[in-house]
């Protein structure tokens, strides 16, 4: 084997992938057409829940200063993210060839194989693993799984065959970034009489400017990047600004196609991110889905392949990541209604501002666009926190703070007992090669806080809650055993 995974793609999800998986100890090849990293931005922020993750992997430092907003919008209409009582904000502006070049260096930094101007060109699957063919490669490629993070017209996912359902592109839209033009910023997209826009400002004086024009198709295929002037045009009728002197630093087309693949795992290929899903990037929800797509299944492919868990283990990252996914298409295409659609839209935002008057609405919608609604079915129970993301809690180990985000630095599983219990930690003993017990005194806990009211917790290595007490210590064992396989 030249690799235990090799990884199509060396965007966000594919360098968080390697990541991950170097972080359990797995070797793993990636693999990118491109000579380079291109530079170009489409993804421009993180949501709150990207943030957490990042910061649970101690990643936030290597981005430098962030800037953070309580704001944010569903369709254009405003959000109060502030609402969601989280420790982070949303980043608003970091360009996403930022984020590739910090993933990367991770990656690299953790011992990941990055190889770049190698194209994927297939691959054949045997009962040992996937031989994969690659154009600017000397040889085939052996490894036991293969990952497609290659974008919206992944290359992985129609060589595998899979399944593609949607619906395609009605309307084109326009992305430029632009210097030597001052425009003011509409950070909430905004609907004009005939469209919408929006407006970031970017590092070095650029200007990330997105603009669609309501009735306008896509063209029957269109085989290079559009000229600026298409751009300048689209934005003065829309807002009667000239902007046709700025200088384009790069321009892209996009769409509001909406399609998902009908499953995440075909025996030993995945696929992750863009690869599995495409849709209006409303909200940026893209590349962090995609992210959070590696986060969920980096851990689980990493103990299959160490042997510590059963094959089974990756089906759970289909039927996770699948319905997020659904969910996803879901807030999107509706925000693609409100944003592009006609005056038969207007009844409808207006019905929608009335109900996100009503704070309990915004949060519940607020939550849905940050990914912190976010709660997988991890089994029998009953404590309020199964299934969610855990909440950042500062602990006390005898005389040293810490707390459950730098616990789950290492990305290993955590039992984090929060009541000295002796017997718990006994039967996690045999996990202990691949769950950290830890016994601490949590500090500073509101006393409404599900926390207050909780003695012990087992987190996945991607920060859900698999376990909880107060529950049946008999149930513990059983948790170990669905998320972490036999003991040793």
């Amino acid at each position: 084997m030249d690799a235990s995974v090799i990884v199509v793609g060396a965007g966000p999800a594919g360098l968080m992938l390697a990541g991950e998986l170097r972080l359990a100890g797995v070797d793993v090849i990636v693999l990118d057409r491109l000579p380079e990293r291109t530079g170009e931005s489409r993804g421009i922020g993180f949501t709150v829940r990207t943030m957490e993750v990042f910061d649970q992997r101690g990643l936030l430092p290597r981005f430098g200063d962030i800037e953070t907003s309580k704001a944010g919008h569903f369709g254009g209409i405003p959000l109060d993210l502030g609402l969601l009582g989280a420790a982070h904000g949303a980043a608003r502006t970091v360009p996403q060839a930022a984020t590739e070049a910090v993933l990367e260096s991770w990656a690299r930094t953790l011992g990941a194989d990055i190889r770049r101007g190698q194209e994927f060109t297939g691959f054949a699957e045997d009962a040992d693993g996937v031989t994969v063919t690659v154009r600017g490669g000397e040889r085939g490629l052996r490894a036991r799984y293969l990952v497609g993070c290659d974008g919206g017209r992944s290359s992985v996912r129609k060589a595998a065959g899979f399944d593609f359902p949607g619906t395609p592109a009605t309307t084109e839209l326009f992305l430029a970034d632009v210097r030597g033009v001052e425009l003011e910023p509409r950070m909430t997209a905004e609907r004009t009489s005939g469209g919408m826009v929006m407006v970031a400002r970017l590092p070095g004086g650029i200007h990330r400017i997105i603009v669609g024009e309501r009735g306008t198709p896509p063209p029957e295929r269109r085989t290079g990047t559009p000229g600026f002037s298409e751009v300048a045009d689209v934005w003065k009728r829309l807002t009667g600004t000239d902007i046709s002197g700025a200088e384009p630093v790069w321009v892209s087309a996009f769409g509001d196609a909406a399609r998902q693949v009908t499953e995440y795992r075909r025996d030993r290929v995945l696929l992750a991110g863009d690869a599995a899903h495409v849709h209006l990037p409303a909200g940026g929800q893209g590349m962090n889905t995609s992210i959070q797509d590696s986060v969920n299944l980096g851990w689980k492919l990493a103990a299959v392949v160490r042997g510590t868990a059963p094959g089974a283990l990756l089906d759970t990252y289909h039927d996770e990541r699948h319905e997020v996914g659904r969910r996803l298409l879901a807030n999107t295409r509706a925000q693609s209604m409100l944003l592009l659609g006609g005056d038969e839209v207007g009844p409808v935002r207006e019905v929608l501002g009335e109900l996100l008057d009503h704070p309990e609405a915004e949060r519940q919608l607020a939550a849905r666009v940050s990914g912190l609604d976010i709660r997988y079915d991890v089994g029998g129970g009953r404590h309020p926190l199964l299934g969610a993301r855990m909440p950042k809690l500062e602990l006390a180990r005898g005389s040293r703070p810490t707390s459950s985000v730098e616990l789950l630095r290492p990305g290993r599983g955590v039992l984090l007992d929060l009541a000295d219990n002796a017997v718990l930690r006994g039967r996690a003993r045999g996990w202990d090669d691949r769950v950290d017990v830890v016994t601490a005194a949590p500090r500073n806990v509101p006393s409404d806080s599900p926390l207050s009211r909780t003695a012990a917790v087992l987190l996945r290595p991607d920060g859900h809650i698999a376990w909880a007490a107060p529950g049946s210590l008999q149930d513990l064992p059983t948790a170990l055993f669905r998320w972490f396989g036999p003991a040793r």
